[in-house]
């Protein structure tokens, strides 16, 4: 008898049918079984946001979600950001404003402003900062991540 469970993950539009331990994280499987390893793990406690993704259009702290509950839902991670070659708005934004250095934080910094914005495209200076407060990032300073939003904000409210 085995004790793992046979689901679907829908990733990025593409599904990815695995067989996974009812304890398996969603941030554990997308990267081991289904190897989309830009979803990055930090803390594991849901603390740090690194490993922010959208799920059925919210965006979720995929360390602290089982893969079965993904089951049959719509994931979302950094892979799926670009459109063929073409980036993301959000993605050229944080080039163009040196809103990374190291990088490890990045991606789930991308998930969250991303589903953000397409939830609440007006959303006030104020709660960004708010929401964006959610994620750490240890090398930055913040501001250059902040602007890379708000400029990227401007270009996803334009048709």
């Amino acid at each position: 008898m085995s004790d793992k469970a046979d689901i679907t993950l829908n990733i990025n539009g593409r599904d990815h049918p695995i067989s996974v331990e009812p304890r398996k994280t969603l941030a554990d499987a997308i990267r081991e079984e289904c190897g989309q390893t830009g979803t990055h793990i930090g803390c594991e406690h849901g603390v740090c946001g690194a490993c922010t993704i959208i799920v059925d259009g919210e965006p979720v702290r995929s360390c602290l979600m089982f893969a079965v509950q993904a089951a049959g839902k719509a994931i979302r991670t950094v892979e799926g950001l670009t459109n063929g070659d073409e980036m993301h708005p959000m993605q050229r934004a944080f080039m163009e404003h040196h809103g990374l250095q190291c990088g490890f934080c990045t991606p789930g910094f991308l998930m969250l402003a991303v589903g953000v914005l397409e939830r609440e495209p007006d959303i006030s200076d104020k709660d960004l900062l708010d929401v964006l407060s959610s994620n750490l990032c240890r090398c930055t300073g913040y501001q250059n991540i902040i602007k890379a939003v708000r400029a990227a904000a401007v270009e996803m409210r334009l048709p």
